[in-house]
């Protein structure tokens, strides 16, 4: 079986104050939440401050980007090893608005997933489509070329660590959210590229994210569909009370 994870991505939003005093509220409502993996990626400089409100509880931290080198000149980026130094377990690599806004390409997002392997970090690799590509039905034709770039590229062992998120861009923020069908469908077809490239057995292990809207009113319904194992949660993550009820699905 294959334990779910439900992740929360607070993207720019959030000090260190009220870091804190989330981690407050939401502690105790998921103190006996065992049947899945809760991860909250915080903002870089709030990542201190929510590994030690997380501390002694099952919850990992993540950050929301990392670099591909260790250190240098790369003025405003952050390394693996800065990440694990800190505390933090997870990362989330190639998000859509990181390619959106930011340029990030299949290159990138490989090279990203193996320094984050290579710092003992485990990454959460996004891949998804555009609303014009959907609505011309590439959708199949974009995951295979982002796995193909992005996560083809990784050894059997590496792409044994990893856990993939499927984010429909369209439903991203959008109060748009895929049916859990068509969630269910295309996570198959991220599945079938994951056999192809590393074998039945590794893409049957492989946990796989739907990210795109997810809301205390439709995780049970998304997660009812065995090809779904667990979420990468936008704005209901930000509320404690909201991701509580997404975790104790």
């Amino acid at each position: 079986m294959r334990k779910p994870i439900i992740a929360g991505n607070w993207k720019m939003y959030k000090t260190a104050a009220e870091t804190a005093a989330f981690f407050e509220k939401f502690n105790p409502l998921v103190a006996q939440s065992t049947h899945c993996e809760i991860v909250i990626c915080p903002t870089f400089v709030n990542l201190p401050a929510a590994v030690g409100a997380a501390k002694g509880t099952r919850i990992g931290i993540g950050g929301q980007n990392l670099y591909f080198v260790k250190e240098g000149a790369f003025t405003g980026e952050i390394s693996g090893p800065m990440l694990e130094a800190v505390g933090v377990q997870w990362v989330i690599i190639g998000h859509s608005e990181r390619r959106q806004y930011f340029g990030e390409t299949d290159a990138s997002v490989l090279k990203k997933t193996v320094a984050a392997l290579d710092t003992g970090l485990k990454p959460i690799v996004c891949v998804g489509e555009r609303l014009e590509e959907r609505e011309a039905g590439k959708t199949a034709d974009v995951l295979t070329a982002q796995f193909s770039g992005g996560i083809a590229g990784l050894d059997p062992a590496q792409f044994a660590k990893i856990v993939i998120a499927y984010e429909p861009v369209w439903a991203i923020g959008t109060g748009k959210t895929a049916t859990p069908e068509i969630a269910a469908d295309a996570h198959r077809v991220i599945r079938e590229q994951a056999a192809k490239q590393f074998g039945k057995g590794a893409a049957d292990a492989v946990r796989i994210l739907y990210g795109g809207s997810v809301k205390p009113d439709n995780i049970k319904g998304l997660m009812a569909q065995p090809e779904i194992d667990g979420g990468l949660v936008g704005g209901a993550s930000l509320d404690p009370v909201s991701f509580a009820n997404i975790v104790n699905f």
